[in-house]
């Protein structure tokens, strides 16, 4: 029986004991109280053990105080297998190094927080690469895919994590360190194991009854995907027990799959292959059925595919809608009802080519499918996108129901599968359900989830009745229950009814073996617990309806935005991986600072709360402190849980309990005080760049010593447009057309400069441009949470541009967190009776860049309009630019000039995000987000090369950063025209 009243005083014991980080305070429990599956359990405390000497520390403390220990990595399983009541022990902080690689003998150590897609970017100048890859392949780590026998699409010719795992090295719950590896010694004598548990296995598999009840109760061997219990079939088939076999008997092959419940992994060795021939197209198959689809399926598999994977109509629906994946479905024609992506290699493009008509032909003569386009080159790795986002776009569905993880992993013979999925749609047919059905066909393995709302009370019966069936029809099969994602929770009830008592028996025996006191993530496997209890929702729970000033319809309310986080953890993308979700994150490589912490923290207190502003919370004050609110969630979160509009509707709501602090009224009011202060620039120059009085006004604003300030021109911009206008008055100028440009607060007061350049180079091209007098964007006030405030500007913002802006005068901006508010938050804070109005701005409303690429695609500007004098120019994308809009224009117009040379900095956000780089606490974190790859770029150019960053912030922290100033678009291209 385990024990969780163990007092503070020994939690407080044993962190001091600790080299790594150990936490048990409630912000961190409930933190990992979720994975990606529908369980919820509070653990006792988290741990963030940093060397072998730790996790010896807490095997002890957890057999002295009867405990338990979880391990975990990114925490993404969909089974529940890293929930629990224990210790969790988060190995992704510090058990990260690669290291060895052997080149010649094709392998590699690693430790288990190395995630798949770093390693094989590490790997790639070798030649080499770990071939398993899952959909999580850009934060799912080693060690988690040992845990789960992780898959993949391309398992087809790959297999699992198990027939890449040569040896596993780590601790068992007695604390003795092992190292599991091949062992062929026949014949078989005592005192050739070194392991006691090993030998207790290998006798256990000796006895012939056992041998039968095993080969009697798995799956069919030819199922590539056999995760069910223990994987004592692949045991058996060792020639240490079968004289037929060559395959050596490894415990490594046990442990993979074993959820973490055998030992605790602090090493792995793995096999590693050559990189796949170049030579390679998807043909991305377009039916009108889920039938069809796996009809054509059988047909695939006859051209011996790298991978065969299904997307149906639901995740293409959801494609739609979804910022990232939109830009991904360049090759979906009309609305089919299923796809199936057919991933072909050849050794030259002449034997591809020949294999993908011969297939194509194969199908029209059978009458499957209807559209058959080829995708190759960079274009292929955007459609794995799409179908990897999957799971994420699933949760964007709005309201309670959502399509649940729990039959996703079921696997059968492809013969079989069908047939199968037939049969499996009978059952919900049944209880009036449907599935979204996706994933890897060719294996024989379909992903289904079936749409239901886990708060109601009859649902969550339709839940245990089609898991109980959906076992049962499986078990027809002779299929596997577990195909990839692992037993867990969820699947764990029925390994006995899949195996039978005697093998379930065996299974026991094994974990008894391994961890007599059961310390090791129980109840995973053996003894699991019914799979619908400790689920995240409870029986009738009610959603709390929160009145809010940002409008949260579209999601049915800010909870429900924070619930469409399913645990997939796509924020945990590191640098090597790129994206800009989520850049504090990046830096710290702390759960805490991820998206999907931050919407765990909302949905949890949110929920739980009995205050009447359940917004009054230093939970999520705390959780919420390192968000930059750059806005990548926006884009690049499958399920578009915008972090940055959530927190700033908390943070007023905060503010509203708490009262506003000076620092934040001192930014929010940016406006305000700089229009006093360009009265006097220069006296307002001296203040913040003189050292003694620059550091009294940093102290007292609360801001890093180290930061420079911004300071203001000698003039505003609306200063010299009123003479500039005038003068061109006199000219008789004649233009293609007109553009009302915006004028944000940050040109205006610091950036004249910049503005002035967009006004002459807009009308050297042969526009006029107008410059209405207008309320400033709200930026500041929007990034420190008073929204009140934001709300009034935009919904005056809306009352003066309404008549001014059409389709034939837009509006354009030179900043672009200023001037995407038009397009992102203020439809979201205007009264109902202004949306229509600010809906019409939004679609008028452009970014300079998006404006000049527009009018370069119509003809209406020229490569010879500009200089053909040699530049290589290096590119940093903003982040909300990057969110809700796209670099590609900006590439466009910057290399319109016929031998300029644009190159894109594959960075993430800059690290200042608006105040946050100036802020004194977030310094650090801000200027270690410019290292991760933003500062080395830069500093790696020479001095001909032309830095461009759109954002003022973004040029601000790369002079602060490298010394390097960085230009605007706008200089780049005025300084590019023909005279």
């Amino acid at each position: 029986m385990l024990r969780l009243n163990i007092p503070e005083i020994e939690l407080q014991k044993l962190q001091n004991e600790l080299s790594g980080d150990f936490f048990f305070d409630d912000t961190m429990r409930r933190l990992y109280a979720t994975d990606a599956s529908v369980y919820r359990q509070i653990p006792l405390a988290v741990a963030y053990p940093k060397n072998t000497e730790d996790l010896k520390k807490l095997l002890a403390f957890a057999r002295k105080h009867k405990t338990s220990l979880i391990p975990r990595t990114a925490g993404t399983s969909l089974a529940g297998q890293v929930v629990g009541t224990g210790i969790v022990l988060d190995m992704s902080r510090y058990f990260t190094k690669i290291l060895e690689v052997n080149e010649q003998e094709k392998w590699c150590r690693v430790e288990p927080g190395v995630i798949r897609n770093d390693l094989n970017a590490y790997l790639k100048p070798y030649g080499l690469f770990f071939a398993p890859e899952t959909a999580t392949q850009t934060r799912a780590m080693i060690g988690g895919m040992v845990g789960n026998n992780s898959c993949g699409s391309n398992s087809i010719i790959y297999g699992s994590t198990r027939e890449h795992v040569l040896e596993v090295k780590g601790l068992l719950a007695s604390g003795k360190e092992v190292t599991f590896n091949a062992f062929s010694d026949v014949p078989f004598s005592k005192e050739s194991v070194i392991e006691s548990e090993v030998l207790q296995l290998i006798q256990l598999l000796q006895i012939p009854k056992n041998q039968v009840i095993i080969r009697d109760n798995f799956p069919k061997p030819s199922i590539p995907r056999r995760n069910t219990g223990y994987a004592l079939d692949i045991l058996l088939n060792s020639s240490l027990l079968d004289p037929q076999s060559k395959e050596p008997f490894n415990i490594a092959k046990l442990i993979c799959g074993s959820e973490g419940t055998l030992m605790i992994i602090t090493e792995i060795k793995l096999n590693l292959v050559e990189l796949p021939p170049t030579h390679k197209a998807l043909v991305c198959i377009h039916t009108q059925s889920i039938d069809e689809a796996l009809r054509a399926n059988l047909v695939a598999v006859q051209y011996n595919p790298s991978a065969s994977e299904l997307i149906d109509h639901y995740i293409l629906e959801c494609t739609k809608t979804n910022i990232q994946q939109q830009q991904n479905r360049f090759f979906v024609q009309g609305d089919p009802q299923a796809i199936l992506a057919v991933e072909l290699f050849g050794k030259d493009e002449n034997e591809l080519q020949s294999k993908i008509s011969a297939m194509i032909a194969h199908l029209q003569r059978e009458n499957l499918g209807y559209h058959f386009p080829v995708v190759k080159g960079e274009d292929i790795a955007k459609v794995w996108a799409l179908r990897n986002a999957g799971l994420g776009l699933l949760s964007n569905l709005a309201g309670d129901a959502k399509p649940v993880c729990f039959v996703e992993d079921t696997a059968v013979d492809v013969q079989d599968l069908p047939e199968y999925i037939r049969e499996f749609n009978e059952i919900l047919k049944k209880y009036g359900k449907y599935s979204v059905h996706y994933a890897h066909a060719g294996t024989g393995e379909l992903h289904l989830r079936p749409i239901l709302n886990l708060k109601d009370v009859e649902d969550r019966k339709i839940f245990r009745a089609i898991a109980q069936e959906t076992a049962e029809l499986v078990k027809k099969y002779k299929g596997s229950l577990s195909g990839e994602h692992g037993d867990g929770r969820v699947r764990g009830e029925f390994i006995k009814m899949m195996v039978g008592e005697e093998c379930y028996e065996l299974f026991r025996q094994v974990k008894r073996i391994f961890d007599p006191e059961n310390i090791l993530n129980p109840n995973k496997i053996v003894d699991t617990l019914p799979m619908d209890t400790d689920l995240r929702y409870e029986a009738g729970q009610k959603t709390r309806e929160i009145p809010t000033i940002f409008n949260f319809e579209k999601e049915q309310g800010i909870l429900r935005m924070a619930e469409k986080c399913n645990g997939s953890g796509d924020c945990r993308k590191t640098e090597i991986t790129g994206g800009t979700m989520c850049p504090s994150y990046m830096a710290t490589r702390n759960e805490k600072d991820t998206t999907r912490a931050r919407a765990n923290i909302l949905r949890e207190i949110l929920t739980h709360s009995t205050k009447s502003n359940p917004f009054d919370s230093e939970q999520i004050k705390q959780v919420m402190d390192l968000c930059l609110s750059c806005k990548g969630c926006k884009a690049e979160c499958p399920s578009n849980v915008d972090v940055g509009k959530m927190k700033a509707e908390f943070l007023q709501h905060y503010y509203d309990a708490n009262g506003v602090p000076f620092r934040t009224k001192l930014i929010a009011n940016f406006t305000k005080s700089t229009h006093f202060a360009s009265k006097f620039p220069n006296f307002y120059n001296f203040l913040v760049t003189n050292s003694f009085t620059s550091k009294i006004f940093k102290k007292i604003a609360g801001f890093a010593p180290e930061r420079s300030l911004p300071t203001l021109h000698k003039f505003t911009l609306r200063e010299w447009f009123a003479k500039h206008r005038h003068k061109k008055q006199d000219t008789g100028y004649k233009t293609i057309g007109a553009v009302i440009l915006f004028c944000d607060e940050f040109t205006n007061y610091n950036d004249v400069e910049v503005g002035i350049k967009t006004i002459e180079l807009l009308e050297a091209l042969g526009y006029e441009v107008k410059m209405p007098l207008c309320e400033e964007s709200g930026r500041t006030y929007l990034s420190k949470g008073l929204l009140r405030k934001a709300k009034q500007i935009a919904e005056r913002n809306v009352k003066i541009f309404k008549d001014l802006v059409s389709e034939k005068t837009v509006l354009v901006g030179i900043e672009p967190s200023a001037i995407l508010t038009f397009r992102d938050e203020y439809l979201d804070l205007v009264d109902k009776d202004l949306l229509p109005d600010a809906q019409k701005i939004a679609q008028n409303t452009f970014l300079l860049d998006e404006f000049l690429a527009t009018e370069i695609d119509k003809g209406n500007i020229r490569a010879e309009q500009f200089s053909d004098e040699p530049k290589i120019l290096k590119l940093h994308g903003h982040c909300h630019q990057k969110a809700l809009s796209n670099l590609v224009y900006t590439k466009k117009v910057l290399s319109l000039p016929r031998n300029y040379q644009m190159q894109l900095i594959q960075s993430g956000c800059c690290g200042m995000a608006g105040s946050f780089g100036y802020e004194k606490e977030h310094y650090e974190v801000s200027m270690k987000i410019g290292e991760l790859v933003l500062f080395p770029e830069i500093r790696k150019t020479d001095e001909k090369t032309i830095i461009v960053a759109s954002g003022t912030s973004c040029r601000h922290q790369i002079k602060d950063g490298t010394g390097k100033k960085a230009y605007h678009l706008a200089e780049v291209m005025w300084q590019a025209l023909r005279r």
